[in-house]
């Protein structure tokens, strides 16, 4: 598919034939050397600089598109992809180029019988990812799955269909390029719903499906497919500050988790304080938030030293705002903390502010959550923060990958046992005789 058939609406009767050709790619890109993968992110990275004004003129129209449509402030946040965000893509496809390539990657694994057993670290195949209104997710999905070894078909939300679409054709352009198959990123342009259910109902070409997004997103796809889900959940995120915290520190801290980028799904949405630090820490605080616009929603205990705060519901302990509002509840223990994270939270990501190695041991060892933080912002539970090059998600799941997702945790391990002529009944006879 060269990239000018890409450059209408993709019709959901299509999705099947998409699938088919990015299966024929992961065959391709299974074995695809790395410098070949690292030419593809290089060129779509010179694509990225060279085309940026066309990009931004694809995301302004999509923007003023979903004004008219009345979308929601947040959403509009996460759509926007002007120079600033475009050129953070073009540092984050040259930081993905420069990592090690996990494919091929081997594991000795101790066996007997003179057999040599290994584990080798490979792609999983066929990745769909379906995610809302978030433009990046189409450079650092398609980044992450190209050097991981993987083809990838990319379902954006309607809101970004004009930026989603300009960027496949790049994509396109690039592997084309680095003569690889232009199939291996696909981005399925189109803003029918049945193109989703198409996705999802082809278990025999599509190895993983990760959605992007809402609850109400996630929710859906998990009940419209048989294909394996990693699922990347809401974010209740807390900031826990203990009775031997740091004060500067956490005040910093607090601030910077709930302001820095409210709308992403590890911004801190509700702070635990001990009473023992409440007075001295919440007041000045409150001013930090007034100052940018902050609401704050808090316990009876919060609204007695800042009056201007809103009562808080029991609701609200478990609203993921995505906004520059805050729930706000003292507590009289780490104990309480730890019981109300367990309660409201989502297993995302908590942090503790504190100076006490006892405290911040319990706080790790208790909280279940894919990323604990000690005396740090819940911002870098961030890929790119952590030496990753960029995310494909966050996941809350267990099973594969828990937490931020890079190059690894889209590749999964095979055996490879080598043996000399080796057949099980001899092996099983001398066992038998000992």
């Amino acid at each position: 598919m060269s990239a000018q058939e890409t450059s209408s609406q993709t019709e959901p009767s299509q999705v099947l034939e998409m699938a088919r050709r990015a299966r024929a790619a992961a065959d391709i890109l299974r074995a695809a050397p790395t410098g070949a993968k690292n030419a593809a992110l290089e060129a779509m990275a010179e694509r990225l600089q060279s085309k940026m004004p066309e990009i931004a003129a694809a995301n302004a129209a999509d923007i003023a598109a979903a004004q008219e449509r009345g979308l929601e402030s947040p959403t509009l946040r996460r759509l926007g992809f002007g120079p600033e965000k475009i050129g953070s893509r073009v540092r984050a496809l040259t930081e993905i180029a420069a990592l090690p390539d996990p494919v091929g990657e081997e594991k000795s694994v101790h066996s007997e019988n003179g057999l040599r057993a290994t584990k080798r670290r490979v792609p999983i195949g066929v990745i769909g990812v379906i995610y809302e209104a978030r433009p990046h997710v189409t450079i650092n999905a398609g980044a992450l799955c190209l050097k991981s070894g993987n083809a990838v078909l990319l379902k954006g939300g309607s809101e970004a269909l004009n930026c989603n679409r300009l960027l496949g054709e790049l994509w396109q352009e690039s592997l084309e390029q680095a003569k690889l198959p232009a199939t291996a990123v696909q981005v399925i342009a189109t803003s029918d719903r049945d193109a989703v259910r198409q996705l999802l109902s082809l278990d025999h070409l599509v190895d993983l499906v990760i959605p992007r997004g809402g609850p109400g997103l996630i929710q859906a796809v998990t009940k419209q497919t048989q294909i394996p889900v990693i699922k990347h959940s809401h974010g209740i995120c807390h900031v826990y500050v203990d009775a031997h915290a740091d004060l500067d520190k956490a005040r910093a801290i607090i601030f910077d988790s709930k302001t820095y980028a409210p709308a992403v799904c590890n911004a801190m949405e509700t702070l635990l304080v001990h009473r023992a630090v409440a007075d001295e820490l919440l007041p000045p605080l409150a001013e930090d938030f007034k100052s940018v616009g902050v609401v704050l929603r808090g316990c009876g205990q919060t609204c007695a030293l800042v009056p201007w705060a809103e009562p808080v519901s029991e609701e609200d302990w478990g609203v993921e705002y995505l906004d520059l509002i805050l729930a706000v509840r003292i507590v009289e223990s780490l104990e309480e903390a730890v019981l109300h994270i367990g309660r409201f939270g989502s297993g995302h990501t908590d942090a503790i502010a504190s100076e006490d190695a006892e405290s911040i041991r319990q706080f790790v060892e208790e909280v279940d959550s894919g990323v604990v933080l000690i005396n740090a912002s819940t911002m870098f539970n961030d890929a790119s923060r952590l030496g990753m090059g960029a995310e494909i998600g966050i996941s809350s799941d267990k099973i594969h990958a828990r937490g931020p997702m890079g190059l690894r945790e889209l590749t999964c391990e095979k055996w490879v046992i080598e043996g000399n002529g080796h057949v099980f009944r001899a092996a099983q006879e001398r066992s038998d005789e000992v």
